[in-house]
């Protein structure tokens, strides 16, 4: 059940604050270069406002991915994570339906 991969997803207080940082990066982050300016929020910047490890960092990014919830873009050595706004959407929707 997809669904239930998604509640787990969310069952940690670590992941929903990275989900709630990324709905609003520019206050929740200084400002990166410009020409990363759309691919999301790097995973050092992450890493550093959550205080975890880059294996732990790492964990919770892939589950979220793993959920729906977060998209990643590669460019050279570094990751960018921004929310998919769509797929949270169709999320609480889906959770509607089903509760």
């Amino acid at each position: 059940m997809r669904v239930l991969v998604e509640c787990k997803a969310l069952a940690n207080e670590t992941r929903l604050r990275i989900l709630e940082w990324l709905r609003d990066p520019e206050a929740n982050f200084p400002a990166g270069p410009v020409e990363t300016a759309g691919l999301g929020v790097c995973v050092g910047l992450l890493q550093q406002k959550a205080g975890t490890s880059a294996s732990t960092m790492s964990a919770h990014l892939a589950i979220l991915q793993r959920a729906g919830f977060l998209r990643a873009t590669r460019r050279g050595q570094w990751t960018y994570y921004r929310r998919d706004e769509e797929r949270i959407r169709a999320f609480t929707e889906r959770l509607h339906r089903v509760l």
